[in-house]
C-alpha cells in the first residue's frame, strides 16, 4: 500500500485537466483512509484494468493491472475478442478489507460479466468469478446494511426505441459467486429516446439511494444523469436537473467533448467529488482516447451538482489535499532494463510471445502463423489481421509529441517497425524492410483494412548491425516519419492524423504507439531504447 497523508485544508494541489491523460476511460473510484484508488476499462488490450492511486485526486500513482496473468487472460478469452472489445467499464469498490473490481469481457465466446478480489490493489488479484444470469454490461457491486447488490444495462428487449437500456438490480452472494433473490428493474435514464442509459454507480447519501448513470452515448451527446429511492430496489425518481454533467451543448467546437461515465468519491474531509471520461477533440477529432477528469461536486436541495456555477469540466481546478506521491514524468525514455517487461508496454488480446529483455534490449520475435481452426469449430472467429506481427503499445497521453526508437538492422526476411495503433483495420507505420533493390523505409496509412505508401526512402548501403532510429511526430499539422541512418536524418513522409481519430475509425479506444514485427519466425529484432517526449508541454 501507498503511504498516506492526513486530509486537510491547510494545502491544496492545483490540477489540470485531465487528471489521467492518454486512453484511461470509465474512472471508476473507492476511498480507502486518506488514499483513493481508480480504475479504468483496457478493452482489447493487455495486461488490463489499470489501477492507479492518489491521496489527492490529481497525482496518479500506476498499481498495476488486475488482468496480467495468462491463466486470467484465458478465462475470459481476450484472444477472441475483436477491435474494441473485450474488458469495459469496471467498478473498483472496497468492503471489510476487500477489494472488488466488477467488469464485463465483450465479444468474446460469450459476453460475460464477473469480478475478482485482492486485499491489496497492487495484487495479484484473484481469477475471475463469472456469474450466471448477469446479462449486459457495466455491472457494478454495492454494499448497503449487511447485504451486497449487483446492477448492470442491458438492451430492453423488446425496446420502444433502438438503444433503449435498463438498470437492473439483483443480490449477490460474494462467497458463493452467484446472483440470487428477486431482479428489480430500477431505471431506464433520465431522457425518453436517449440511448444507452449506461455504466450505473449506487451510492448511500443522507438517508437516499443514488443512482448516476451515463446516459447517451460515448459519443457527442454523451452526459452523466442520476436519480434516487429511499430503498435499494427502488422506485427511482429522476433529477429535475438532469443531467448533471455534459459538454453536449457547447457544440463541435468544444476542446473537451464527450463528457460522461462519472463515478464520485467522498473523502475523508466531506468534501466529494466527481471523476468523469471526456476527449480532447483538435480539427474534429481526437487521437489519445478517452481520458479521466476530474471535478468538484456539491449537494444542493439533496442532488450533487458537478462543479457548481460552471456546470462542466474546468480546464484547472485545485483539490484541498497534499500529495504523497510523486507525478508521473511527462517524459518516457525506456532503455529496456533486465527483468520484467515495464508495466506501461500494452500486448493485443494478451501477452506479446517471445518479448524479452536482455542485457538492456528488448527482443522482438515474429510470430508464426496462427493455426487453422478445425473443421467444424464452433467456436468464436478470431479477430483479423494483415499479417502475424507481434507489437507493443505505449498509450500515447500528449496531443503533440515525439516518439521514435532505436533498433538494429533486421533479418532480410523480417519487417519491423514503429506504429500507431488506433485498431487492426486503421493506423500508420513507419516500417524497414528489405527488397530485391535493397533496405527501404516506408512510411504506410492502413485505412479500412487496406495499406497505402505514404512514402519510401532508400536506405542502401546499409551495413549489416547498423543502428537506425525510427520516429514519428504528432502535431496539430499531423503525423511526420522520419529515419535516422549514420547520423543522418531524413524525411519519410508527413501525413495528417485523421485515421488516428475515433470519429474516423470508430470504436472506443485511443492510439497507442510502439515496436512491431513481422516475417519470418525465429529472427528477433533488438531494440536497444524507445523515447517518448511531449513537444508542445510537459503537462497533458
Amino acid at each position: 500500500m501507498p503511504t498516506v497523508r492526513s486530509l486537510g485544508w491547510s494545502s491544496m494541489t492545483v490540477f489540470a485537466n485531465p487528471v489521467l491523460p492518454g486512453m484511461y476511460p470509465d474512472p471508476s473510484v473507492c476511498r480507502v483512509g486518506d488514499t483513493f484508488y481508480l480504475a479504468n476499462s483496457s478493452f482489447e488490450y493487455f495486461p488490463g484494468l489499470p489501477l492507479h492511486s492518489s491521496t489527492d485526486l490529481v497525482t496518479w500513482t500506476p498499481l498495476g493491472h488486475a488482468i496480467d496473468r495468462t491463466g486470467q487472460a484465458g478465462l475470459l478469452d481476450l484472444a477472441g475478442v475483436p477491435d474494441s472489445g473485450g474488458l469495459y467499464a469496471p467498478t473498483l469498490r472496497h468492503h471489510d478489507g476487500l477489494f472488488f473490481l466488477a467488469c464485463t469481457v465483450v465479444g468474446g465466446a460469450a459476453d460475460a460479466s464477473f469480478f475478482l478480489t485482492t486485499t491489496d490493489p497492487a495484487g495479484p488479484w484473484s481469477d475471475p468469478v463469472f456469474l450466471e444470469g448477469a446479462r449486459g454490461i457495466d455491472p457494478t457491486v454495492f454494499f448497503h446494511e449487511g447485504r451486497v447488490w449487483w446492477a448492470g444495462c442491458r438492451l430492453v428487449e423488446p425496446g420502444a426505441y433502438p438503444g433503449q437500456t435498463e438498470i437492473w438490480l439483483r443480490e449477490l452472494d460474494p462467497v458463493a459467486g452467484r446472483l440470487f433473490g428477486q431482479e428489480h428493474i430500477l431505471w431506464n435514464g433520465a431522457v425518453a429516446g436517449a440511448v444507452w442509459a449506461e455504466g450505473p454507480h449506487l451510492f448511500a447519501h443522507d438517508g437516499w439511494i443514488y443512482l448516476l448513470a451515463a446516459e447517451g452515448g460515448t459519443e457527442r451527446n454523451h452526459a452523466v444523469s442520476v436519480a434516487r429511492s429511499r430503498s435499494v430496489t427502488g422506485p427511482y425518481v429522476g433529477n429535475p436537473g438532469n443531467p448533471i454533467l455534459s459538454h453536449r451543448q457547447l457544440g463541435a467546437t468544444a476542446s473537451v467533448q464527450n463528457v460522461g461515465h462519472a463515478d464520485l468519491v467522498e473523502a475523508g474531509d466531506g468534501s466529494w467529488w466527481a471523476l468523469a471520461l471526456g476527449v480532447r477533440s483538435r480539427a474534429g477529432g481526437h487521437v489519445l482516447g478517452r481520458e479521466t477528469f476530474l471535478a468538484p461536486v456539491a449537494w444542493e436541495s439533496g442532488w450533487p451538482v458537478v462543479n457548481p456555477g460552471a456546470g462542466r469540466l474546468g480546464e484547472r481546478g485545485s483539490t484541498p489535499f497534499t500529495s504523497a506521491d510523486a507525478p508521473t514524468p511527462a517524459e518516457l525514455h525506456d532503455t529496456f532494463p533486465v527483468g520484467p517487461l515495464a508495466a506501461h508496454w500494452l500486448g493485443v488480446r494478451g501477452p506479446v510471445p517471445g518479448a524479452h529483455t536482455s542485457a538492456a534490449e528488448l527482443h522482438l520475435e515474429p510470430p508464426a502463423p496462427p493455426a487453422p481452426d478445425p473443421a467444424g469449430s464452433t467456436s468464436a472467429p478470431r479477430p483479423a489481421t494483415r499479417t502475424p506481427a507481434a507489437f507493443l503499445g505505449y498509450r500515447l497521453r500528449h496531443p503533440d509529441v515525439r516518439a521514435g526508437l532505436r533498433l538494429v538492422l533486421p533479418y532480410p526476411g523480417v519487417t519491423a517497425g514503429l506504429a500507431l495503433r488506433q485498431s487492426e483495420n486503421f493506423g500508420l507505420r513507419i516500417e524497414l524492410a528489405h527488397a530485391p533493390a535493397g533496405w527501404t523505409a516506408t512510411a504506410i496509412a492502413r485505412a479500412d483494412g487496406a495499406d497505402t505508401v505514404l512514402g519510401s526512402v532508400p536506405l542502401d548501403p546499409v551495413a549489416p548491425g547498423s543502428l537506425l532510429d525510427l520516429t514519428a511526430e504528432l502535431s496539430a499539422a499531423g503525423v511526420a516519419f522520419t529515419v535516422t541512418v549514420a547520423g543522418e536524418t531524413r524525411v519519410v513522409a508527413v501525413t495528417d492524423a485523421a485515421l488516428l481519430t475515433t470519429e474516423r475509425a470508430g470504436g472506443f479506444v485511443g492510439t497507442v504507439v510502439g515496436p512491431f514485427v513481422s516475417g519470418e519466425p525465429g529472427h528477433p529484432v533488438t531494440v536497444t531504447g524507445f523515447d517518448y517526449v511531449p513537444t508542445a508541454s510537459a503537462t497533458p
